[in-house]
């Protein structure tokens, strides 16, 4: 079985139990495969941490869950060290939950920036600095934070520098209602059945292979450049249009421009293509960028919000070539 079957197949796996959401899923997996970390907004109840928890049955690694809650604290995370007298170093670290593959982060924003900001070396560097001394993640390793939109009281907003420094920001809505019948349906079966089936779990070796196939997905000299103004559009929208210049206070930084190469190669490797087409571009560029503008505040005052933006720019930015 090749790399594109295998994590195909785990998606076919993750979509049985996660209903409506296939999006979702589709964005868990891309994040996954593009070596990146991932938040995901929506209200309660929309299966946020059971499509992470559905990814982490499926693969054979580790899945550490972090209840964020204000009274957290950052080596809560990280872990300390723990003076032991009979040791001949004294001094052993003990490491905390973020030392593991998949790390639910649930409820990011209801702890306060110093826990936060906790997570920012692991999620960009890979690695975690404690008491003078580094140590190295997992090679498989990604974060996947969840955040309520709309329960403001007694949180703490994500600052820009580590909303950067997610790759995709996802926004999760409602079930249609046929799926919303089938959730029923699919809950009641589950009460109902004693055992649960086990299946296989796909190795992280294949999830490797399938990076290294999608380095050497191609994309042409003018696709390069459609996603350069793009961005570049976010930085200066002045000479697109008036609207957008009103919408606009800071675009997005370079890493979005890695950000929406990078998902879209991997967009096209799961399409099943070696090369990047316009309809990758765009099918990414929403999560990759909606979290990496800083709109002014006629824009708030407006109501208008990051998409209205992305649509915008993308019926101005035209593809050269």
């Amino acid at each position: 079985m090749t790399a594109n079957e295998s994590i195909n197949l785990l998606r076919k796996q993750m979509l049985e139990s996660i209903i409506g959401q296939e999006k979702l899923v589709d964005r868990l997996v891309l994040v996954l495969l593009a070596s990146g970390n991932l938040l995901l907004e929506g209200l309660p109840g929309l299966a946020k941490t059971r499509a992470i928890k559905a990814l982490g049955k499926g693969l054979d690694c580790g899945l550490s869950r972090i209840q964020f809650t204000p009274d957290l604290l950052p080596s809560d995370i990280t872990g300390t060290e723990i003076y032991q007298p009979e040791s001949e170093e004294k001094f052993l670290f003990q490491k905390g939950p973020i030392f593991n593959n998949l790390i639910l982060a649930d409820e990011i924003n209801r702890s306060p920036a110093k826990v936060q900001s906790a997570l920012l070396e692991a999620m960009e560097e890979r690695q975690v600095s404690v008491a003078g001394k580094t140590y190295k993640m997992d090679p498989l390793f990604m974060v996947l934070a969840t955040q309520n939109p709309v329960e403001q009281e007694g949180t703490y907003p994500l600052p820009e520098a580590q909303m950067d420094r997610f790759l995709m920001h996802v926004m999760i809505d409602y079930p249609d209602d046929a799926s919303e019948l089938e959730i029923m349906r699919l809950n009641r079966r589950e009460q109902g059945s004693a055992k649960k089936e086990e299946k296989e779990r796909l190795s992280p070796e294949i999830v490797f292979d399938a990076r290294k196939e999608i380095a050497k997905v191609t994309i042409a000299e003018n696709m390069e450049k459609y996603i350069v103004d793009i961005i570049s559009a976010t930085r200066t929208p002045g000479k697109y249009s008036e609207q957008l210049d009103s919408w606009l206070e800071f675009g997005a930084s370079p890493r979005g421009t890695i950000g929406v190469d990078k998902c879209a190669r991997t967009h096209a490797w799961m399409e099943g293509r070696d090369y990047v087409t316009p309809d990758d571009i765009r099918a990414v560029v929403y999560d990759c960028l909606r979290h990496r503008l800083i709109l002014s505040y006629e824009a708030e005052a407006s109501k208008v919000q990051a998409d209205d933006v992305i649509n915008e720019i993308l019926k101005n930015v035209a593809v050269v070539g």
